[in-house]
């Protein structure tokens, strides 16, 4: 039989560079799963949507296969430092199979 919650597998990138493998469970929050695993994304506003410190960006194609980013997302990632075309906020997005496969890059600085 399938395992109860499927698994996706992506790559967090570090600010140095570092590629950390990770594989999680569908609807895993990226800010929370990136934090289990040690990786430095502050998530300030504890995942409220109130700061733009879980900025990340994700590799494309995943990127055009993900729901849309709402005006209060975007309105946070204006302020985001190091904003680009494929920012996103970890705690927006939840693991699905879109994601298998995918890059997540933690900015220098957020």
């Amino acid at each position: 039989p399938p395992p109860p919650f499927p698994r996706v597998n992506v790559v967090f990138v570090d600010r140095e560079g570092r590629q950390v493998p990770v594989r999680g469970r569908v609807g895993d929050n990226v800010l929370h799963l990136a934090q289990r695993h040690g990786l430095e994304l502050e998530g300030a506003c504890e995942a409220s949507l109130a700061c733009s410190t879980c900025h990340v960006y994700i590799s494309e194609p995943h990127l055009g296969r993900l729901p849309a980013p709402d005006e209060r997302e975007e309105d946070l990632l204006d302020q985001a430092p190091l904003l680009q075309e494929n920012s996103r906020l970890g705690c927006q997005l939840r693991l699905s199979p879109a994601l298998e496969g995918a890059r997540i890059g933690l900015p220098r600085l957020t």
